[in-house]
């Protein structure tokens, strides 16, 4: 790529059943602060087969709105949707573009910079411009370091955490110039084809959109009493998460992890239930506004980070809460 260090700022709006998703709000207010620090506009590219709202993408940040509208991009399909913005990548030269660490995120972002010929740091949880550079900072070596990485080429790309940033707040008096971009026929082919989609069975919300998360650890014993953690996420309406090692040991699939190598959540009330609080799970939780920790072990580094601690056996603590929680009607929950 032709190294433009006048580019824009972009950031990858994602479509989910022909609306935008949270995440891409969130892109905008990391784009935001790293446009203002260049003088330069923040632009939104979003593909699909429907056109955005594009207002509400200038509310929450962006200065331009890019758009791709074809029926071939209903669904994600990686090659595709990668071919499409290695175009526009080519004709408009950004310096900066962010996505979000989501699967599709993940996916075309990976793909792209093989196309375009650039660097990608993915898991990013820091972003700041140094000497007019883009400074990425993610975990390294099991997320026991923290590393900061620049690339040489442009566009200097990156992923970032899902809910690691909350969207700035909308701002009706906001306007913004909206670009449409019309592919090669050629493109927006797909050597793939698209069969459908199975929704992962799990109680309440994806962790990572969830109000209320009730995670579970080693400190469980085993897959059997997650039943629990359903149970009692179900009567406050919220989502199960997991530790890595609950994880690791198979009581619970990946799209539950928190931490690190995980999901961030940033929930109302997260109820941490049989774990300790690893540095790596602590830093996936961290944006939670009330902490309430059950652990065995009263010296657990989870209640170095809790507003309300409970010392004893979570799996007796458990069926006792839910059953106070059973007693009292719905309206005296709220």
């Amino acid at each position: 790529m032709v190294k433009n260090e006048r580019g824009e700022v972009w950031t990858l709006a994602e479509m989910r059943g022909g609306k935008l998703h949270s995440v891409s709000y969130e892109l905008l207010a990391w784009g935001r602060g790293l446009a203002d620090a260049l003088s330069v506009p923040l632009g939104s590219v979003v593909l699909g087969d429907v056109p955005p709202d594009a207002s509400a993408l200038f509310k929450r940040g962006a200065d331009k709105v890019y758009t791709v509208t074809d029926s071939e991009l209903k669904h994600f399909l990686v090659d595709a949707y990668a071919t499409v913005l290695a175009g526009m990548a080519e004709k408009y030269e950004p310096q900066i573009f962010i996505a979000s660490a989501t699967t599709q995120g993940r996916s075309v972002m990976s793909c792209l910079y093989s196309k375009i010929g650039c660097g990608l740091t993915a898991d990013c949880t820091g972003l700041s411009i140094q000497d007019g550079a883009l400074l990425q900072t993610r975990p390294a070596i099991g997320g026991n370091v923290m590393a900061d990485i620049m690339t040489r080429l442009r566009p200097q790309m990156c992923t970032v955490r899902p809910k690691s940033k909350k969207p700035l707040p909308a701002d009706t008096s906001r306007k913004g110039e909206v670009v449409r971009y019309s592919p090669p026929g050629s493109a927006v082919a797909s050597v793939l084809t698209y069969l459908g989609f199975k929704a992962e069975p799990r109680v309440g919300l994806p962790i990572q959109d969830a109000e209320i998360v009730v995670t579970g650890g080693k400190g469980m014993k085993n897959a059997k009493n997650f039943a629990l953690l359903d149970e009692l996420a179900d009567i406050l309406g919220g989502s199960v998460g997991a530790s890595r090692s609950a994880v690791d040991l198979g009581w619970a699939p990946h799209s539950s992890q928190v931490g690190l190598s995980g999901k961030s959540v940033t929930p109302r009330l997260y109820i941490a239930c049989g774990i300790s609080g690893a540095v790596q799970h602590l830093a996936g939780m961290s944006g939670a506004e009330t902490v309430v920790a059950i652990n065995s072990d009263p010296e657990a580094p989870i209640f170095g980070v809790s507003d309300l601690g409970i010392v004893g056996n979570v799996l007796e603590i458990l069926p006792r809460l839910i059953d106070d929680l059973k007693s009292f009607s719905k309206e005296g929950l709220k």
